[in-house]
């Protein structure tokens, strides 16, 4: 599927808002694969789908967890959550996308998980740094965006995780299992144990 199919079968499913972030994360996702020797279709349509199912009614992203084999403990966990896990069902039911590679990056895109592979970190990070979105410490975890993607999922894996902490709102134990895949991999890399 091409980039201007794509942007028709999502555009009627976003807010102006969320359909100009998406095309954001794409560049920025196509960038990160140009960077990392990812395939740059992959990581585009991961991305111009990452967000698809987040304006779904909720009873609608609640029916699709219980009706197929998503873990049921995501119903435990705020509605927010859902969209990714969802979204990688919907993307073949309703668009014949089976690449098991696309989906997962659909599906992690907001937790991570333990073995991340190289389009799940691209879309991960793509979609945390995105040109339009500006908070505290990104211009940091951009600039090694481009050095070590390792590293920059597990900074915004970190950043998440005490986001989310410092709020006082649960964190999905994926986002927590990201976090240690990411800090072991990043030890021994650098020769430490951990």
């Amino acid at each position: 599927m091409n980039r201007n199919e794509a942007i028709k079968r999502i555009k009627p499913h976003l807010t102006k808002e969320r359909y100009e972030h998406t095309l954001r994360v794409a560049d920025t996702a196509i960038e990160l694969a140009g960077v990392y020797g990812e395939s740059e279709e992959k990581a585009q349509l991961a991305a111009l789908f990452h967000d698809y199912a987040k304006y779904r009614p909720i009873e609608e992203l609640k029916h699709w967890i219980i009706k197929s084999n998503l873990p049921k403990d995501l119903l435990d966990y705020h509605h927010e959550l859902w969209h990714g896990p969802v979204g990688s069902i919907l993307i073949e039911y309703e668009h014949g996308i089976q690449d098991s590679i696309i989906k997962n990056a659909i599906y992690y895109h907001t937790t991570g998980r333990a073995y991340m592979n190289k389009l799940d970190m691209i879309l991960f990070v793509a979609d945390y740094i995105e040109p339009g979105r500006d908070f505290p410490g990104l211009e940091e975890v951009r600039r090694i965006a481009k050095k070590d993607l390792i590293k920059t999922a597990w900074m915004v894996s970190r950043n998440t995780i005490n986001y989310l902490m410092s709020r006082n709102n649960t964190v999905y134990p994926d986002s927590f299992y990201a976090y240690n895949y990411l800090t072991r991999k990043i030890k021994r890399k650098d020769g430490l144990n951990g």
